[in-house]
């Protein structure tokens, strides 16, 4: 059985949530609150928790999970055609035996008969803890208190020997989880990697149709890859990416490198990859085929990586190898009329695996074979296709689905003469799957098709009000999801959905024919300006890390929004969807990406902009210009930008613009400092007046390490203080940690050794909550001095090399002027004048430890410095 698997960003402890949806709504709501306040994971399969679920994906996500939350109403929920129990029941059958069950009932609740039967024997599991509540309030309270209790019980237990070191932050191990099996592609995974690892190959394409499985081949390639590439495999996909600009960025944020602007991203990647055999898998490179040139600029830039690249169209450039993806065979070809053979062909194995998901009792007998075999014949092999043919095997038997296909199949492959061939079958799949489904369930899959993969039920609702549907979005997502038409996964506790490319176009296809696209795509924008509102109040606040999280669910989304609002020439909205959102760019390191928006939205602004819209427009723009030794009218046009949004009372406007002025004159070759200072401490007072924490303390930040070029050490203390008070006082985190490492290195500074070990743990403890390894490097930095200040040359020596590889590995890297570790390292070592054998075995030691923290990833390091203790006999 293949095994599914839930990943985390920082792989915390999961909780499976087992309720009924509807009913206890408001129930999963405070359950999940107050699952996530305590840092945890909530697995809750809202669609994917319909009644019948394929049950070996509710046995694989039980097995991963950590403890088993079940919450009961009324109702024992629906028992599904076939079945003799309910999704409920099954989920708490399924749960592990010695999985940690909490059990919370609603009183007063006039239970249904069934239901009262299973808390009867939920009641005998002596593994189960049970409790009544009367509100979602109490629930929420009910479920913290008992996983705090629960955790910290287990944590005094697993003491003793129990290995609690989270996995590092490893961006080049990150491949998509699939939910289900690859089927019949075992030649294909050999052959494409036997020629991935030809002597000089640089780039393979896989080239077929849509629907061919090009990904999942290229995923499957990719999990087999480690002993070709022994630094990994990392998955691009390129499905949101439309600009050829963008392709850069989209590989740099794929391999964990923020795309800041200090440092060319060309120069990031070279530094990130060099030395490191890595294999790239670059996904739908078709819709950016002339972005193409650029992968050969890769082969200079990684020497040692090799891109697999999937793609419907050759990309024609020096040094592409093309593996064409066949069709699952659905016949022995040395016996084609032989049913008995055909029925051992991947493509027949594929469509029973996949009718078993809907309908588990389902079996090749002698009165369906030749019907089965019959289907996956039509169909030509096409994995989509069949996959789509054997979603309706909950209501159709294979006899009529062939009966369909042989009537309905070549009149629809007629119809689209100017496809390929395997493409038209796909296309006429697509259109019989559909004509199956209702008009309201056609109206939705036609409309969720203006979505980017990765959205969530609260957005198809919302796209849902402001187009008017008059009918039940859950009901018919499901249906949608049951056909295959719509796919589901589950991350981080919420149900997240995604259309496949071909799927998409087809619906995309039908809007545009009804002249339906262009007020679909603009409800969608709507849609994401509203979340960006939303999200906008937590970004600068203690609700930082949950809003981030939130965005990143739907970040393919808004940027098809934004897209979508340039390319209408809408700048009022693109610029205010880019402004509200402005942390979160900052924070993930996407803001590169958004001046090339608004590059565009600039050249198409005529004179009716309005002053707000050419000022956030210059912002960003003149944001990525300002680094690499700027002309001085970058830091004038910052200015005059904060002048327009003076002009319109906007305090934030003005702070940020005045800031970004100040850095950008002291980036220019030759700086007016003093402008610089003064435009840097009018912007700190401007984010303080606008309650905006996080600025004012990046201000205060930004003076202190003025003040120590210029040899202010006192001065620079108190403005790291201040800041660090600013940042805290929001609850902001990423602020937060930019200003402890400031300060606990001026406290070390000063002599002190203890104040600045407990501020560097913090800041370590902050960036891995944001999952930020240039905040991660710092603080080991930090405790890399303090340790070798104390003698510890073992431990110095792990934290400096973990520090090094982790900035090389995201190319990431302080000023010169402000690396300072490296000092308190080198005084470790005796003059080799006095004590030449002293040196040269200090020496040894510490390259033998630099080697040894270079292998660690980032969490493996914080963990290590965390909770690693100083030896006495280190010294």
């Amino acid at each position: 059985m293949s095994t599914t698997t839930i990943r985390t960003p920082d792989q915390r402890l999961r909780i499976f949530v087992s309720s009924t949806l509807r009913e206890l709504e408001r129930e999963r709501i405070a359950a999940r609150g107050a699952i996530e306040r305590l840092r945890l994971a909530p697995v809750m399969f809202e669609l994917g928790a319909r009644p019948h679920p394929p049950r070996e994906l509710y046995r694989a996500y039980l097995a991963q999970s950590d403890v088993f939350v079940g919450i009961y109403g009324e109702r024992y929920g629906w028992v599904a055609p076939g079945e003799d129990i309910s999704g409920l029941e099954d989920e708490y059958r399924l749960a592990p035996a010695a999985l940690p069950k909490l059990i919370y009932l609603k009183e007063p609740a006039d239970r249904d008969e069934r239901l009262e039967e299973l808390i009867d024997r939920i009641r005998a599991d002596d593994t189960a803890s049970y409790k009544s509540y009367a509100t979602p309030e109490e629930l929420a309270e009910l479920v913290t208190a008992d996983l705090a209790t629960l955790l910290a019980e287990r944590f005094d237990a697993a003491r003793p020997g129990v290995d609690v070191t989270p996995p590092a932050i490893d961006h080049a191990s990150r491949l998509p989880v699939s939910f289900t099996p690859l089927i019949g592609r075992d030649r294909e995974v050999e052959a494409v990697l036997a020629r991935l690892q030809e002597p000089g190959t640089r780039l393979v394409t896989l080239l077929g149709p849509g629907g061919i499985g090009k990904s999942r081949l290229s995923l499957a390639v990719a999990a087999a890859s480690s002993d070709a590439f022994p630094d990994g495999a990392v998955f691009v996909p390129l499905e949101n990416v439309l600009e050829p600009g963008l392709l850069l960025p989209t590989i740099g944020y794929a391999l964990g490198i923020r795309d800041t602007g200090e440092l060319a991203l060309t120069e990031r990647l070279s530094i990130a990859l060099e030395g490191r055999r890595m294999l790239l898998v670059l996904d739908n490179f078709e819709q950016i085929v002339d972005a193409a040139p650029i992968l050969v600029e890769l082969y200079t830039l990684a020497p040692d990586v090799v891109l697999l690249v999937t793609s419907r169209v050759l990309l024609r450039v020096r040094g592409e190898r093309v593996f064409d993806v066949p069709p699952l065979a659905s016949y022995d070809a040395a016996s084609p009329e032989s049913v008995t053979r055909a029925l051992t062909s991947p493509a027949v194995e594929l469509f029973v695996e996949r009718a078993r998901a809907v309908k588990p009792d389902f079996a090749v007998t002698e009165a369906n074979a030749a019907a089965v075999v019959g289907i996956c014949r039509a169909l030509e092999g096409v994995p989509l296709a069949i996959e789509l043919a054997a979603a309706r095997m909950r209501v159709l038997t294979p006899v009529a689905i062939l009966d369909r296909l042989d009537r309905q199949l070549p009149l629809l492959v007629e119809s689209s003469r100017d496809l390929p061939e395997r493409q038209r079958t796909l296309r006429s799949t697509i259109e019989w799957s559909t004509g199956l489904l209702t008009a309201s369930e056609r109206r939705l899959l036609h409309d969720l098709s203006v979505f980017s993969p990765g959205f969530t039920l609260d957005s198809v609702e919302a796209l849902g009000t402001r187009r008017g549907w008059d009918f039940d979005a859950f009901e018919a997502l499901e249906m949608l999801v049951d056909s295959s038409l719509v796919e589901q996964a589950d991350i981080d506790g919420e149900s997240v959905f995604s259309m496949l490319a071909t799927v998409r176009e087809y619906g995309i296809e039908r809007l545009r024919e009804a002249g339906d696209e262009l007020p679909a795509r603009t409800s969608h924008a709507e849609v994401y300006l509203e979340l960006a509102r939303r999200m906008e109040r937590g970004l600068g606040t203690d609700r930082q890390i949950a809003s981030v999280a939130r965005l990143n669910l739907e970040r393919g989304n808004l940027r098809a929004a934004v897209r979508h609002l340039v390319s209408i020439g809408d700048a009022e909205t693109a610029t205010d969807v880019a402004w509200r959102l402005y942390i979160y760019w900052w924070v993930g390191g996407y803001l590169m990406e958004v001046a090339a928006w608004m590059e565009e939205l600039r050249a198409r602004m005529d004179r009716d902009a309005t002053p707000r819209e050419t000022a956030i427009a210059d912002f960003y723009i003149c944001w990525r210009d300002m680094w690499n030794a700027p002309p001085h009218s970058v830091a004038q046009t910052l200015v005059r930008a904060a002048g327009f949004f003076d002009d319109l009372h906007d305090e934030l406007g003005v702070a940020m613009s005045l800031a970004t002025a100040g850095m950008a004159e002291l980036n220019t070759t030759d700086p007016d400092l003093a402008a610089a200072s003064g435009w840097v401490s009018q912007a700190s007072e401007r984010f303080r007046r606008a309650g905006a924490g996080w600025g004012e303390s990046l201000g205060l930040v930004a003076l202190g390490r003025l003040a120590i070029l210029g040899n202010e050490p006192e001065e620079a203390m108190a403005l790291f203080t201040r800041g660090l008070a600013a940042a805290a006082a929001s609850g902001e985190q990423f602020a937060t940690t930019i200003a402890t490492h400031h300060l606990a290195r001026m406290l070390l500074f000063g002599g002190d050794v203890d104040e600045p070990e407990r501020l560097f743990r913090s800041a370590i403890e902050g960036s891995m909550r944001l999952a930020h390894e240039e905040g991660i490097a710092y603080g080991l930095e930090g405790l890399c001095a303090i340790a070798a200040l104390r003698g510890d040359v073992e431990r110095a020596g792990v934290l400096a090399g973990a520090a090094t590889a982790m900035r090389k590995r995201v190319a990431t890297f302080d000023t010169p002027d402000f690396v300072y570790h490296t000092r308190y390292v080198a005084a470790l070592v005796p003059d080799p004048a006095d004590d030449p054998a002293g040196a040269a075995e200090i020496l040894r030691r510490l390259a033998a430890a630099e080697e040894r923290g270079a292998e660690y990833g980032a969490f493996e390091a914080a963990e290590y410095a965390l909770t690693g203790a100083t030896a006495a006999s280190a010294r």
